[in-house]
């Protein structure tokens, strides 16, 4: 569509005018953010000549997210991971740095508080799904061990829920654990599954307005912290999984995260000498932190 000049300099001076409207904030960070945030809202708005009925429907899209918002469902992270919002966001702010271990999107269903486990201990607490031995080490990016750092590991079970899209106060399939003075960890989690994300309400609706599946490929979370140390926040993917190549409908998966979990036959021994019925599964994941100032 060709717009006059005249529009455009109707269209300008308005931009201008919002903008000039900062120059009072004093902290120079949030005037820095909200003049960029107006220049590019002013300009998708033009860009794509948004019509009142649009940005009408977007506003009731953005209600709908804000009300089906809770605090076991945070409707707007699904937003932002959908979006590739998160995943930019975590690309700006975890910089590669040598060989440390790449982060990923932090998800909605982490909870503060997770029981705390031993290492060689279960974080399943009863959750359906193979068991799977998860192990691996703690090293900062010189190599070093990382003692007493602290493991955060959360997931869905086999039918692809996680404990909080239950309704009877279940926690189950997420801990935490510390590393030992090896910086050495273990335990006891579930082969991960891929699941849709919630897609009951207006991310869902998105979706499937756009074609895009819902489907997360299967992975288990980590967060990972230590003295000194950047806090990391991750996936590992189970290697093979079909979804991989089809897609992440957040857009999380990294090659480097991408691990084999490798299936025991039923009688295998297992590491710590817990008896199972049936099959399981084992994966190394070894994590390296990058300094804190990387």
């Amino acid at each position: 569509m060709t717009t006059s000049d005249t529009q455009r300099q109707v269209e300008e001076t308005l931009t201008d005018e919002v903008l000039a409207s900062f120059d009072g904030t004093e902290n120079p960070r949030l005037k820095e953010i909200m003049r960029s945030l107006t220049t590019h809202l002013h300009e998708f708005v033009r860009e794509v000549r948004l019509t009142e009925e649009e940005w009408s429907y977007g506003i009731d899209f953005l209600t709908k997210v804000g009300h089906i918002t809770d605090e076991n469902r945070q409707e707007f992270v699904l937003l932002s991971d959908t979006l590739g919002v998160s995943m930019q966001t975590i690309a700006v702010n975890n910089e590669a740095y040598e060989d440390a271990t790449e982060a990923t999107v932090f998800g909605p269903f982490f909870v503060e508080d997770a029981p705390k486990i031993e290492n060689g201990g279960d974080m399943a607490f009863g959750a359906k799904g193979q068991p799977a031995w998860i192990e691996g080490t703690v090293t900062d990016a010189e190599g070093n061990p990382v003692p007493n750092a602290r493991i955060e590991v959360w997931e869905c079970d086999e039918d692809g829920l996680y404990d909080v899209q239950y309704d009877d106060g279940r926690r189950a399939s997420r801990a935490h654990l510390f590393s030992d003075g090896n910086g050495n960890y273990s335990f006891w989690g579930l082969t991960p599954v891929p699941y849709p994300i919630p897609d009951d309400g207006p991310v869902g609706q998105m979706l499937n307005a756009v074609g895009r599946s819902p489907l997360r490929a299967a992975h288990l979370h980590f967060m990972v912290s230590a003295e000194n140390l950047r806090t990391l926040v991750t996936h590992i993917f189970v290697q093979g999984d079909p979804q991989i190549e089809k897609g992440d409908s957040v857009f999380g998966v990294k090659e480097s995260l991408i691990k084999e979990f490798e299936q025991q036959a039923p009688g295998t021994p297992t590491p710590n000498g817990r008896e199972i019925d049936g099959s399981w599964a084992k994966c190394r994941f070894d994590i390296v932190l990058a300094p804190e100032t990387a």
